[in-house]
């Protein structure tokens, strides 16, 4: 046995035994797929978190965390009859191979080749509609770049980025109209339109909208710290500071960026 298949049934064991109705966890023993589930969104966005920090030290530790629920979730599908981690990984790899049939058949390599595998499955699963089967769960920005995504393959879609980018500035106009009515519940429906048409143009660039998003904050948050430093220097804190104040030390941490090719 290899020396990663003796680590996953070591790893299945340890799960078995923290689940066992007599001798296990009390704590791992009352959780269920419910209980569980945002366990293994938290994970997954540690793992992304530790890539963005190019922490690969700190990678396997995170990788391990996120696995840990896969084989916690197989676990409950055991106990309860439905399935258990072979069926997992089995199902897995056979959609694997069946998405690759220019690796493991004889099939050419073809545009939207995986896309197309996965309109497959979903006729097979018998969900109907071009928006069939993108969870609702997704965070709203990669879930808006997905739909819009979907429905591009059917031609529902802008000619180029400049026309999304046109509706933009069309729907932030829209807003701006809102913003005078002071009615919430339409402000709230028009930032929607704003940011849906964000991340579409994300898509019509090829780009993450949730990672752009994320990079804005990371530079939000470096920014910020930087203010706090030159207030700092000066014995101040942003409590005690003027708008005035923090927006020149803003604007000072901005130059020295661009000083330092930050």
């Amino acid at each position: 046995m290899s020396d990663a298949a003796q680590a996953l049934s070591r790893l299945l064991d340890i799960m078995a035994r923290l689940r066992d109705p007599v001798s296990g966890c009390p704590w791992d023993r009352e959780q269920d797929f419910a209980s569980i589930a945002p366990y293994a969104i938290e994970e997954a966005y540690e793992v992304e978190d530790t890539i963005a920090r190019q922490d690969w030290a700190a990678l396997p530790d995170e990788l391990g965390d996120l696995l840990l629920q896969v084989v916690y979730h197989a676990r409950m599908g055991e106990e309860a009859g439905w399935f258990d981690f072979a069926t997992v990984a089995g199902m897995i790899g056979d959609k694997m191979v069946r998405r690759h049939p220019h690796v493991f058949g004889d099939a050419a390599l073809a545009p939207g080749q995986w896309e197309d595998g996965k309109e497959q499955e979903r006729l097979a699963r018998r969900e109907s509609g071009t928006l069939a089967g993108i969870p609702t769960a997704l965070p709203a920005l990669l879930r808006a770049r997905k739909l819009s995504a979907r429905a591009a393959r059917v031609g529902f879609d802008w000619p180029d980025a400049r026309d999304v980018a046109e509706k933009v500035d069309e729907e932030i106009a829209e807003l701006k109209v809102e913003l005078e009515s002071g009615d919430r519940e339409r402000i709230a429906d028009e930032l929607g339109d704003v940011l849906f048409t964000l991340a579409t143009l994300a898509r019509k660039l090829d780009l993450d909208p949730e990672a752009c998003l994320r990079q804005a904050n990371a530079k939000f948050t470096r920014r910020f710290t930087g203010v706090e430093q030159h207030l700092s220097e000066r014995g101040l804190t942003p409590a005690d500071s003027t708008l005035a104040d923090m927006e020149a030390a803003w604007q000072a941490v901005k130059r020295q960026e661009r000083d330092s090719g930050a």
